[in-house]
């Protein structure tokens, strides 16, 4: 078990914050969210629908990157119109997303960062789909480096995505269906479960300490540690292997270093 990954054990973290006994469309944009839900839908929860990421369900995951002779096992057309209707405005689908910047709210960040509205430090994607998903559908969350220009003091920069923020609720809108799950990072495993949405550390990476990770977050966090996130077994890192033949998880986190961590 020492030759496994960071990369490999937070797969396996994103897979479990995917769990359900629901009939859902998972969705996770980029590698590791990705692999992690199709670990989930070829594991514990094989309710988990998928989408090719284009216009189709699929009867399988699609394994990333260049596919070969691989030839997906279509079940459906999918357009986007479809997609909002069926999945995302009913609450029928889960993403697990990478924001740029992340606040004790849980409003995300992919818009700007320092400056004015009008005039941004730095113009990155826009807020995308973040406002309407953040309110329709439970939203989870992978970070690769844990740190404070990420888990931010004060507001982010600019609220890209809803979140647990009371200043920013308006009498009387609907913010039953906000509903933000886990934090998955380099470090430990996080979700919204203290007092009035505060966020807690559930797990810390085997060699990591709940203080490393206050000391690598812009706010207060609570320590609720259960233990060490578990280490995925020989069965689940071949399906990782096959769903990612060409190794590109190898080049998320820096360094790729392995998933427990030894006293330098």
């Amino acid at each position: 078990m020492t030759d496994i990954t960071l990369t490999e054990l937070c797969i396996f973290a994103c897979s479990e914050a995917f769990r359900t006994d629901r009939e859902i469309i998972g969705t996770g944009v980029g590698p590791v969210p990705r692999l992690g839900v199709s670990l989930a839908r070829l594991t514990h929860s094989p309710g988990l629908m998928m989408s090719d990421g284009e216009a189709f369900l699929v009867e399988e995951p699609v394994p990333i990157g260049p596919r070969g002779d691989y030839k997906p096992k279509f079940s459906g057309h999918l357009p986007f119109s479809r997609f909002f209707d069926s999945a995302v405005w009913t609450g029928r689908r889960h993403a697990m997303v990478t924001p740029t910047q992340i606040d004790r709210f849980g409003q995300t960040n992919l818009s700007r960062l320092g400056g004015t509205h009008r005039q941004p430090k730095i113009q990155m994607l826009g807020v995308r789909g973040f406002p309407g998903n953040s309110i329709y559908h439970p939203n989870s969350m992978f970070i690769p480096f844990h740190s404070k220009r990420t888990f931010v003091e004060g507001e982010v920069d600019m609220v890209s995505s809803a979140g647990y923020n009371p200043a920013k609720r308006v009498a009387g809108g609907n913010y039953a269906h906000v509903d933000l799950q886990k934090m998955i990072t380099n470090l430990c495993v996080m979700d919204f479960g203290g007092p009035d949405n505060a966020v807690r550390v559930v797990t810390v990476h085997p060699g990591v300490t709940f203080d490393e990770v206050q000391e690598a977050t812009g706010f207060q966090l609570i320590d609720a540690v259960e233990g060490e996130t578990a280490l995925p077994g020989n069965e689940a890192l071949a399906i990782i292997n096959n769903l990612d033949p060409h190794n590109i998880r190898a080049h998320v986190i820096r360094d790729n270093p392995p998933a427990i961590r030894t006293a330098a």
